[in-house]
């Protein structure tokens, strides 16, 4: 029976991604990053133990809230049957319609959430209405911290926060979790997060090295001077050697 009760939860869910993703333009592709030829890219998602992270958080919620809901119309019916009883319908709605469209919320926000990494930066996209994409370069990265909580932990997911160059104290957001800010990159719900740490710290040590730019990038670097530079090279020499020496003032 439970089984079929997600097959059919499962099958309303695509029903709904599938309305969003054409409707409403969600994407439903990791988002790309510009990358040079020959550069390592890797797109991934929260791990799965986050989505069972959010769905406590929403079952927590829902038993507050309808409780709520639950006493006041037993209170109401106490006091006046006729008045509870015309009620029922709609406070049986009001405590279903928005967990329906809670639990919904939970899943979108884990399938819509993307980590994209190259060898020089990161992009980070999640969003349901509005869709928030950041991309941090590693060589202005400044830290690199692991935060877990007990509850993260029994789940066996933490989050990674990237903090670049010229990046302030962020505001804590909901469940003390440190929001998103134009200089702070948060990768939440991975189960790998010191893995990930010691990616990004690699590169950071690799674009450093490297100075403000790779020499790559320069469009003459590596490459010899051509015959026509040394022409021309030649010339100015030749003219600077035939102006005549410079006048001797008299005394």
């Amino acid at each position: 029976m439970s089984g079929r009760v997600e097959q059919v939860s499962q099958w309303c869910y695509r029903g709904v991604w599938g309305v969003l993703t054409r409707w409403f333009r969600v994407p439903d592709r990791p988002p790309t990053l510009p990358s040079l030829s020959g550069e390592k890219i890797t797109s991934f998602q929260p791990d799965r133990g986050f989505l069972r992270y959010l769905l406590l958080q929403f079952w927590i919620a829902l038993v507050v809230i309808d409780g709520v809901i639950l006493v006041g119309w037993l209170v109401i019916t106490i006091a006046s049957p006729i008045v509870g009883a015309i009620l029922f319908v709609p406070a049986l709605i009001l405590a279903i319609v928005p967990d329906i469209v809670a639990y919904l919320a939970v899943h979108l926000r884990f399938d819509t959430t993307w980590y994209v990494m190259g060898d020089r930066s990161l992009r980070i996209r999640r969003g349901i209405w509005v869709i928030h994409e950041t991309t941090l370069t590693f060589e202005n990265v400044q830290n690199v911290s692991v935060r877990q909580g007990p509850v993260q932990r029994y789940f066996g997911i933490s989050n990674l926060l990237v903090d670049t160059a010229g990046g302030g104290q962020s505001q804590a957001g909901p469940h003390g979790v440190q929001a998103m800010t134009a200089h702070r990159g948060l990768i939440e719900g991975i189960a790998d997060a010191q893995r990930i740490r010691d990616l990004i710290m690699k590169q950071l040590r690799k674009s450093r090295s490297a100075g403000l730019g790779d020499e790559g990038d320069l469009p003459h670097a590596g490459r010899s001077w051509a015959a026509a530079h040394l022409s021309a090279l030649r010339e100015v020499r030749d003219a600077v050697r035939a102006l005549p020496p410079p006048a001797t003032p008299s005394s």
